[in-house]
């Protein structure tokens, strides 16, 4: 059960580096490694919320890093509204 646990969670380390990384290609941003990687997971997070209440399920390695892409995206764009 633990190097289950521990698979699932450099999966997501390893997807939302990668989502993080895409968004920030696609944004113009430049916020640097870590934050790619926490932007793609909290992104992961905050997108399959969103997209649930509108009843969309995406599942698997391809729909997780969709939906840390469109996380991150929106999360990098609320951090330049604040900034402004």
């Amino acid at each position: 059960m633990e190097d289950a646990q521990t698979v699932g969670w450099i999966a997501a380390i390893i997807i939302g580096g990668i989502a993080g990384w895409l968004a920030e290609m696609f944004m113009k941003s430049n916020m640097g490694v870590f934050m790619n990687i926490i932007l793609g997971i909290i992104g992961a997070a905050l997108a399959n919320v969103l997209l649930g209440l509108i009843g969309v399920s995406l599942g698997g390695w391809i729909g997780y890093l969709i939906a840390g892409f469109i996380g991150a995206c929106i999360l990098i764009a609320i951090a330049r509204a604040v900034r402004r």
